[in-house]
């Protein structure tokens, strides 16, 4: 079972409407015009997308951020990128990040769950979250961590109640490896020093997944890629920004030796 996971590709743009200087937005258009168009190449989306179009993995994993400031023309400009492997018949999995869910304007709410719902197949909608989704003999567990948050920060948070579902679903037997997927990573080793930037209230999972009740964690948020894992291939995967650094994780389960590998695709070198 190959699964591809990229992450954090956001699109950014100028504020949509007036009302973006009167909430959060006005600081996500600030960052995007003077840093983040600096640093992020959505070209390198579209080569992501060739190379899942090319090598078909069983499933393709995007663990949020496809905007800056969650405003819809964001977030058209990253679906149109992802439209052909919308179409392919890959199977598709999206959460959304905290950027997406930037801020509460309706119109920008109902964009972030349109791309939801589009992006994982009009199987479901955002506000049947969370969910258990199986493909090719391995289950996601779907989690929405991200939320609006104050000006200078990005905290995400696991809800009591989503604390309650995945504890309710690792409760049962396991019948096939169970992946976590979600925009914040469950590890953190500098709470202090990441204090605005941090998820809150994932302890518990964290025992879940240090006792391989969930096998694995995928995430993105933090820009720079990192693979957290044992020896069996256990632990968290963070795919880094993808038009950022231009690298996308490959991981592959085998049943054989029940067991996870990953490689880093460097696509600045890859070709057709």
């Amino acid at each position: 079972m190959k699964i591809v996971h990229f992450s954090d590709p956001h699109a950014g743009g100028a504020a949509e409407d007036w009302m973006a200087y009167f909430d959060k937005r006005w600081v996500g258009v600030f960052n995007y015009r003077f840093r983040r168009r600096f640093r992020h190449d959505l070209k390198l989306l579209e080569k992501a997308v060739d190379y899942i179009l090319t090598v078909k993995p069983d499933a393709a994993v995007c663990t949020g951020d496809l905007t800056s400031t969650g405003q819809p023309g964001e977030f058209e400009r990253t679906l149109d990128i992802l439209e052909p492997l919308r179409k392919s018949g890959i199977p598709l999995i999206y959460m959304p990040g905290n950027h997406d869910c930037y801020v509460k304007r309706p119109k920008c709410v109902q964009a972030m769950k349109d791309a939801v719902r589009r992006l994982n197949g009009d199987e479901f909608n955002f506000d049947s979250l969370p969910r258990v989704r199986t493909v090719a003999g391995v289950d996601f567990l779907m989690m929405n961590t991200s939320r609006p948050s104050n000006l200078l920060c990005s905290w995400g948070f696991v809800s009591r109640q989503d604390e309650r579902w995945v504890q309710s679903v690792c409760s049962q037997p396991k019948k096939r490896p169970r992946i976590m997927v979600t925009h914040y990573p469950m590890f953190e080793d500098h709470p202090i020093l990441r204090m605005r930037h941090r998820l809150f209230g994932q302890k518990n999972i964290l025992r879940l997944i240090n006792a391989h009740t969930i096998d694995l964690a995928l995430c993105g948020h933090v820009h720079k890629p990192y693979c957290r894992v044992d020896a069996t291939g256990r632990g968290e995967n963070c795919a880094g920004s993808v038009t950022r650094n231009g690298v996308i994780s490959s991981i592959e389960y085998r049943p054989e030796s029940d067991s996870f590998s990953f490689e880093s695709i460097d696509l600045a070198g890859w070709k057709k």
